[in-house]
Formats: structure tokens, C-alpha cells, sequence
């Protein structure tokens, strides 16, 4: 009995903690006034993104070397970050290609390193799509999502290391452990969806101010379905939402535009 007390004390020590920790972290972002709760400064944030991009470019099969693929994502690239709010923040923004034929994607490191691998750069059918995808992840990097679930995930796993400690039997694993994690991962999964749909309205935005067509944006939602064969996961079992989802979100932001 006294154990188990002591088990329960402990846990909800480092629960408090935690959470106090997370609550305490709180910035004003300055390109768009929200208040957030993140781990770094944007400064922290730059150097966490130089540092990490020889590694990601390494894992991807390292940068294409066709000078004129490279110029034209870094001239769109800096196209949208000088027209735009991203122009004024801190942040100082690169754009990789990856060599990786096979990978469909783009991502963005904080601090601005943004990356588009060659498997999807080969499936886009104009300049406006290639603005809407580094308007996309530049949304990321404005939107300090990197950092905003770098707070979430050390929330989360003190939570974790919580629950673990009260529920857990000595010597054996404990379903109700195994739950905690689970439910810790759905609550992180949906932060990601919002974080999506944000860049998206950072997209269209970026795309309408630098004179891209953001209707455009709808026809790389497109893409991005074909690609994945129709073997999209659940939206809510997805850190993205699904493609029709975010279709209806566009529409919606490109709407806006005209009033």
C-alpha cells in the first residue's frame, strides 16, 4: 500500500512538472502575434535547422547537382520570402533539392532550411505549384510548428513518464501504460493536422501576394492523392489531414482573397 502511495506521489510530482514547464514556455511569435508555447528561441531555431541539414540532406541521398534545378527552387523560394512576411522575420531561408527519386515530399527544418525531394518536384506541372508546396513549408517555419511540438512532445513524454510510473507493475509490461502512450500519440497527431492546414493558409496567402495562382494549390492536393495510390491513411490516424480535407480548407482561404 505504502508503495503504491509513493508510486502515485512520484507520479504526480513529475506530472505537475511537467505541465508547469510546458505552461511556462510561452513567446509571442513576431510575424504573427499569436502567443504560442514553444522550446526555442528563434535564433535556437536557426542553429538547430544548419545543424540538422547535413544529416537530412545525408539520409536523402545527399542534393541534386543540376545547377539550373537548384536556381530555380532557390529564385521561387526567395520569390515568396522577400514578397512576403517571411521576408521581415529572423529566419533566414534555404531551399534544397534532394536527389531521392522515389520519395514524394517536402519539409521544412526550423529556422528556414526547406527541402523538396526530386520525387516530387518531378511530379509538378508548373511554377505555381512549386511556389504553393515552399509557400507551404515556409507557413511551417513562420508558423514555429517545429518548436510548438518540440514543447508538446516534452509535455507529453514527462505525461508519459508519469503514467508509467503509476501504472506500471514492477516486472511486467501494464496495458493501461500501453494506453497512455497511444492516447499521448492521438493528441500529438492532431496537433500535426492543425499545424497542415495552418501552412496551407500560409500557402495561399504567400501565393496570392507574390502573384502565383493559389488555385493552384488545389491541383497539388491533386497530386499528392495520385501519389499515394489512394492508400491514404485515415485522416485521424494521420498527421495529415486527408486530401479532400484540405481541399475544402484552400477553397475556403482562396474565398477569402475576394472579399
Amino acid at each position: 500500500m505504502r508503495s503504491n502511495k509513493a508510486k502515485l506521489l512520484i507520479a504526480a510530482v513529475i506530472a505537475v512538472i511537467a505541465i508547469i514547464s510546458y505552461y511556462s514556455k510561452t513567446q509571442v511569435n513576431p510575424v504573427t502575434g499569436e502567443k504560442q508555447r514553444v522550446s526555442l528561441t528563434p535564433q535556437q531555431e536557426i542553429v538547430l535547422g544548419l545543424q540538422s541539414a547535413p544529416e537530412m540532406i545525408n539520409q536523402m541521398g545527399g542534393e541534386v547537382r543540376d545547377p539550373k534545378i537548384n536556381n530555380y527552387v532557390e529564385s521561387v523560394g526567395q520569390k515568396i520570402v522577400s514578397g512576403t512576411e517571411a521576408g521581415r522575420s529572423e529566419y533566414k531561408f534555404d531551399f534544397h533539392v534532394l536527389a531521392d527519386q522515389n520519395t514524394v515530399n517536402a519539409f521544412a527544418l526550423p529556422g528556414g532550411q526547406i527541402f523538396i525531394t526530386m520525387g516530387l518536384l518531378k511530379m509538378l506541372e508548373n511554377e505555381d505549384q512549386l511556389a504553393g508546396i515552399l509557400g507551404h513549408e515556409i507557413g511551417h517555419v513562420i508558423g514555429r510548428h517545429g518548436a510548438e511540438q518540440m514543447a508538446k512532445q516534452e509535455l507529453t513524454q514527462g505525461l508519459i513518464s508519469a503514467a508509467d510510473i503509476a501504472l506500471t507493475e514492477p516486472g511486467s509490461p501494464n496495458a493501461a501504460a500501453m494506453i497512455s502512450r497511444y492516447v499521448a500519440g492521438m493528441i500529438n497527431m492532431k496537433y500535426g493536422r492543425e499545424d497542415e492546414l495552418e501552412s496551407d493558409r500560409f500557402a495561399v496567402k504567400y501565393m496570392h501576394e507574390t502573384g502565383y495562382e493559389p488555385a493552384q494549390m488545389i491541383e497539388v492536393m491533386h497530386i499528392l492523392d495520385r501519389a499515394a495510390g489512394g492508400k491514404a491513411p485515415p485522416e485521424f490516424l494521420s498527421t495529415h489531414p486527408n486530401p479532400d480535407n484540405r481541399i475544402d480548407h484552400i477553397k475556403a482561404e482562396i474565398d477569402k482573397l475576394g472579399r
